[in-house]
């Protein structure tokens, strides 16, 4: 009989104890933050309406007083390069700091972890009743505890639908039990996987399904502050009954509390690691460690490789911050910041498509003018209705046939034919530019020109 291979460890089972102290204060900081923004978002009004939406159904989205189409995609590239360029910035300035302490998989980790502890115990507590035999009081704490989490999942992928189905809207049918199929089924995927993620895989998203753990290491430099353990204050490291009963030992009492606290379930103290997520949670746990046995606290703490290899002092370390890398990272991420930004300024609430007639590319009607059709999709991005009034330049004798005045609802569009015409004999045979003005009646300023041809024969 061959011998079965595994090729994979099986995973043990992480258990982090409860921390507390300045960085888990921060952490729990921008949980607070985070999640207001999230889950109080989606319930603000902006002009009797939501005030961020993404909807999809009309290919719009809203944001407060803004309302983006299809065309505004360059919005959207500029945002992704703005996300990209501050996190390589950050990254490599201060290592994993989205990861450690707004990542939502970090966030709602540490949601779930908190409900756990309020209904099992802390950590010491959790494996016990993970060891024990099945009995009525370990099915209540775990019924009770998945039923919470499954509560926030839910409310969590509710919440994520009510950005793209007016949530106020959503609320009802949901409640009367008559929500859509597709409002249903993606309400059902994101608490699944918040649940999942959050509740069971946890550490293994970290580890093994995010790519960032991966490339982080070509983000990092000798200068990027990362969580570190000062082994030549360390080593050796032992038990001791008190702060004075052994000098020659480190100043690491080998208490393990690092391990224990850490989400990944990594050792520090083995170097950095692509596991580590960066939230410095082994960073208070050693502090308090170190509160107790007398000693300077900062064992494990942010520095740099360069620090600990060069003793650099703090200012030092500051100092060398600005490297070029970081400099070129900081130009470009302003750049790009203010040039959106301009442009958002500058942008005009009216967009003008405009569209040949192929049915009818010119032709001779009466007076022997000859005409061209054309449609120009019209857009009023502006929350308040407006009227339009259509010209066009460009050829002698051109003229508009028929209404060049219209109105808008607010955030509407509308498909408006244009017939234009010349003279005959007052435009030689050919193709020639010519431009649509659409502006807004009132607002001069709302203007936009949309260049086209027109069609001699």
């Amino acid at each position: 009989m061959t011998a079965a291979i595994q090729l994979y460890a099986a995973d043990k089972k992480i258990y982090p104890r409860a921390v507390h102290g300045w960085f888990a204060a921060w952490r729990w900081l921008l949980v607070w933050a985070t999640q207001l923004v999230f889950y109080g978002g989606a319930w603000l009004t902006w002009n009797d309406r939501q005030a961020v939406l993404f909807d999809i159904a009309h290919r719009k989205f809203y944001l407060f007083g803004l309302v983006f189409w299809p065309q505004d995609v360059i919005y959207l590239a500029v945002l992704l390069i703005v996300c990209a360029l501050s996190l390589f910035l950050f990254t490599a300035v201060a290592g994993r700091l989205w990861c450690g302490y707004a990542c939502p998989q970090t966030v709602y980790t540490e949601i779930f972890l908190w409900v756990e502890r309020r209904i099992e115990g802390d950590r010491n507590q959790r494996i016990r009743l993970d060891r024990e035999r099945w009995h009525v009081r370990k099915l209540a704490l775990k019924a009770a505890k998945h039923s919470a989490w499954l509560a926030i999942a839910l409310w969590t992928g509710f919440t994520f639908v009510g950005y793209f189905t007016p949530i106020r809207d959503l609320w009802s049918n949901a409640a009367a039990l008559a929500a859509g199929p597709w409002e249903t089924f993606w309400i059902l995927f994101y608490g699944f996987a918040t649940y999942g993620n959050a509740g069971w895989m946890r550490e293994q998203v970290c580890t093994y399904m995010c790519p960032y753990a991966r490339f982080q290491s070509a983000m990092f430099d000798k200068d990027t502050l990362i969580i570190t353990y000062d082994r030549e204050r360390g080593e050796p490291r032992g038990a001791r009954s008190s702060s004075a009963a052994d000098r020659t030992l480190g100043d690491c009492v080998n208490c393990g509390v690092c391990v224990q606290v850490c989400p990944t379930g990594i050792d520090i103290r083995d170097g950095l690691q692509y596991q580590c997520i960066g939230c410095a949670a082994c960073i208070d746990g050693c502090n308090q460690v170190m509160d107790r046995a007398g000693f300077a606290r900062g064992l494990i703490r942010y520095s740099t490789q360069n620090a600990l290899e060069r003793n650099l002092t703090r200012a030092q370390s500051l100092a060398r911050a600005f490297r070029p890398r970081v400099l070129v990272y900081s130009a470009v991420l302003w750049a790009v910041v203010i040039g959106g930004a301009a442009g958002l300024y500058a942008r005009v609430p009216l967009k003008v498509d405009v569209i040949r007639d192929r049915a009818a590319i010119a032709r001779e009607v009466e007076g022997g003018r000859i005409e061209n059709v054309y449609r120009l999709q019209i857009m009023n991005t502006a929350e308040a209705q407006r009227q339009f009034e259509i010209r066009a330049e460009g050829l002698a004798t051109l003229e508009i046939a028929g209404a060049s005045r219209f109105e808008l609802d607010a955030t509407a569009s509308r498909m408006v034919p244009v017939r234009l015409r010349v003279q005959s004999g007052a435009v030689p045979p050919g193709t020639h530019r010519i431009e649509f003005v659409v502006r807004t009646v009132g607002v001069e300023e709302v203007a936009v020109r949309e260049k086209s041809v027109f069609i001699v024969r």
